[in-house]
């Protein structure tokens, strides 16, 4: 699903954050395992020196985290001095994308078994159950973004606060999208075969 991402040490080695253990210095061919390689070009990179002083300094470190500290944050901070992943950044906003669409598909659909009375008691339990399931999701995140904005210190990390404001802004969107499910499902029963005006 992922490119792995190194920095290449020049001597046959290749620095790299390898899931899960740690940043590591490989030989070229255990790196590759087989797979052609690519290299690629930053418009503002660092100089060679620079890029080999982060890497090495970074040798040993033990805190991989797919979203926030993984293989391309680390070669592209050795890089430019920025830590990011273009990879990361990209699967975010399609599942953006895509969750947009599903809240307002979500509630005409339990609008319209609420009034065709298709909604009984049992699918209210289960229905409910999932905006329990919704409520521990958006409880996690909300500690999450609190980490987060903890990591971002002082705020001179402008990327980290970008971040985490648009994780708070999708969080209020939750927030908003599970009182309208509560208030949906607080709704008496229909009768079959009515119809609701409004």
């Amino acid at each position: 699903m992922f490119n792995h991402h190194g920095i290449d040490l020049g001597d046959g080695t290749v620095a790299h954050y390898l899931e899960g253990r740690a940043i590591l210095r490989s030989p070229l061919n255990e790196f590759s395992q087989g797979q052609p390689l690519r290299v690629i070009s930053y418009a503002e990179a660092s100089p060679v020196g620079v890029t080999l002083r982060r890497a090495m300094s970074r040798l040993g470190e033990q805190d991989y985290n797919l979203l926030f500290n993984n293989c391309e944050h680390f070669a592209t901070w050795c890089k430019t001095g920025r830590h990011r992943s273009s990879q990361v950044d990209s699967v975010l906003e399609r599942a953006r994308n895509w969750s947009s669409l599903m809240p307002s598909a979500l509630m005409k659909a339990l609008e319209l078994l609420l009034q065709q009375g298709l909604l009984d008691d049992d699918a209210r339990t289960m229905a409910k159950r999932g905006v329990k399931k919704l409520e521990r999701l958006r409880l996690s995140l909300l500690r999450k973004l609190e980490g987060l904005l903890e990591r971002a210190g002082d705020g001179t990390d402008r990327r980290l606060l970008l971040t985490g404001q648009s994780l708070a802004d999708e969080l209020a969107a939750v927030e908003d999208l599970k009182k309208r499910f509560d208030d949906l499902l607080e709704q008496p029963p229909a009768l079959p075969g009515s119809e609701s005006s409004e």
